[in-house]
């Protein structure tokens, strides 16, 4: 079975898969490592950990096809890929499904902001018109060459028109031809529970380590209906943390062991990056 088949599958069946985020190639291949079923090309990750600046739409096309490609080379399981507002109008977001879908995503995410886009639970948010949003999910569709890839559609109207007008804005999204929907930045227990009474397609509730949404344990959300529960920077400030942790032992004691814990041991991470296979090649061709 394909890779979007199997996403399909999965978001189908609302059992609350966890899906975490990944910056890079190292980060999936530890997502997948720990046998997760999918992964989220983040893009708010690409921008924190490849430019070093906060998730306000200074990620370009190129940046994130770049990412897909070489964490799709990677890793086996399904990519679901951050896309923003799809950099543009819909003639844009056209081209941008055409050039994720062969850099290998899965699934496309694209949303209704204003760009440049921030954050979703940033402040000063503003959505673009139900009617441009519309059209260019309707674009997203229509672009795919792979019935099989799947478009998902994002709203960050909760924030600027109140919840109400979210979910008619996802209903809208839905009758486009979306596959999967994504509220964002939902403020209340209330609200995670009432999406899946109100939206028929699958959704996805995004889990911000410190944001605006409650956090909710994914057995919770799976018997609420949802069908992924998304950390996309779980891996990220997980990462933060260590580095911050290694280096102030290096910085303050001079000197950083294997045996401290605080960092993965020089075999581990020649496993993960595959050495051992590559050895294996390497004495086949020679």
């Amino acid at each position: 079975m394909s890779t979007r088949k199997t996403l399909r599958q999965l978001a189908e069946a609302r059992r609350g898969v966890i899906v975490p985020g990944a910056f890079n190639a190292l980060s999936a291949k530890v997502v997948e490592d720990l046998g997760f079923e999918a992964i989220y090309v983040t893009g708010a990750g690409v921008t924190n950990m490849w430019f070093g600046l906060p998730d306000q739409g200074f990620m370009g096309l190129s940046d994130i096809a770049d990412h897909t490609a070489r964490i799709r080379d990677a890793v086996s399981v399904p990519l679901i890929v951050d896309a923003d507002t799809g950099f543009g109008n819909a003639l844009n977001v056209r081209h941008t499904v055409r050039t994720l879908e062969r850099a290998g995503a899965d699934c496309i995410q694209l949303e209704d902001q204003v760009a440049p886009k921030r954050c979703g639970h940033f402040s000063g948010k503003d959505v673009i018109s139900t009617e441009e949003a519309v059209n260019k999910i309707k674009a997203a569709v229509d672009a795919r060459q792979d019935a099989d890839l799947l478009i998902m559609a994002r709203t960050d109207a909760a924030a600027v028109h109140g919840f109400d007008a979210a979910i008619e804005r996802a209903q809208a999204f839905a009758e486009a031809g979306a596959d999967i929907l994504f509220v964002e930045a939902v403020t209340t227990a209330e609200e995670i529970r009432a999406l899946p009474q109100r939206l028929h397609q699958p959704q996805l509730m995004n889990m911000v380590i410190g944001g605006k949404t409650p956090i909710f344990n994914a057995t919770e959300l799976a018997d609420l209906g949802y069908g992924i529960v998304l950390y996309a920077n779980a891996a990220l400030q997980g990462a933060v943390a260590g580095m911050q942790k290694a280096l102030t032992v290096l910085r303050d004691d001079k000197q950083v062991t294997e045996a401290s814990g605080l960092v993965t041991p020089f075999a581990e991470r020649q496993r993960l990056v595959g050495k051992p296979e590559w050895d294996a090649l390497e004495k086949t061709y020679s």
